[in-house]
C-alpha cells in the first residue's frame, strides 16, 4: 500500500518542506507517502473564488490514481485520536488499496472533491495553515503506523 498527500499550494516554507521530509524518510519504511502539489486557483481582485476552488478540484481528481481510497482533510470530517487513527490505517491497510490525502485551498475543496472522497478527516477545530497541515498530517500518519508496529515513537 502507498499513500500520497495531494496538497494545493506550492513552495511550502523550507521548514515545512524539512519537517514533511523527515516524517516521509521516517514512514517509509511502513507507508510510502508521495507529495503532488496542485496550482492555486486565480485569485485576486475581480477574480470569483468559486471559479479557483472549482479549478482546484479539477486539478485534485486529476491527481487522485485511480481506485485509492480518497480521505479529504475538512473541518466537518471525523476527528480521531492517535490510537483511532491508528485503527483506521490498520483498516485501511485491510482493504489493500492505495491511498490519497485531500488538502484543499483557502476556501477549501471544491463539492466535487468532496463528492468523491470516500472519508472526510478533520484534524481540528483549529485552523491551521494549509502547509502546516502537510506536516501534521505526515507525522499523525508516522505516529498511528508506529503504534502499529509497536515502535515506541508513541508514549502516550
Amino acid at each position: 500500500m502507498k499513500a500520497r498527500l495531494i496538497a494545493v499550494g506550492e513552495r511550502a516554507p523550507a521548514w515545512v518542506g524539512e519537517g514533511f521530509a523527515e516524517y516521509r524518510k521516517r514512514l517509509s519504511r511502513w507507508l510510502p507517502l508521495d507529495l503532488v502539489e496542485i496550482e492555486p486557483g486565480l485569485r485576486g481582485k475581480g477574480r470569483d473564488p468559486a471559479r479557483a476552488v472549482q479549478d482546484e478540484g479539477a486539478r485534485v481528481l486529476a491527481a487522485l490514481p485511480r481506485g485509492a481510497h480518497a480521505v479529504a482533510l475538512d473541518v466537518q470530517g471525523r476527528m480521531h485520536s492517535s490510537e483511532d487513527l491508528a485503527r483506521r490505517l490498520e483498516h485501511w491497510r485491510g482493504q489493500g488499496r492505495d491511498l490519497a490525502f485531500l488538502v484543499g485551498g483557502p476556501e477549501g475543496h471544491a463539492p466535487d472533491v468532496l463528492a468523491r472522497a470516500d472519508e472526510r478527516w478533520s484534524l481540528g477545530p483549529l485552523t491551521l495553515p494549509h502547509m502546516l497541515v502537510r506536516l501534521v498530517l505526515a507525522e499523525q500518519l508516522y505516529r498511528a503506523a508506529a503504534m502499529l508496529a509497536n515502535h515506541p515513537y508513541h508514549r502516550a
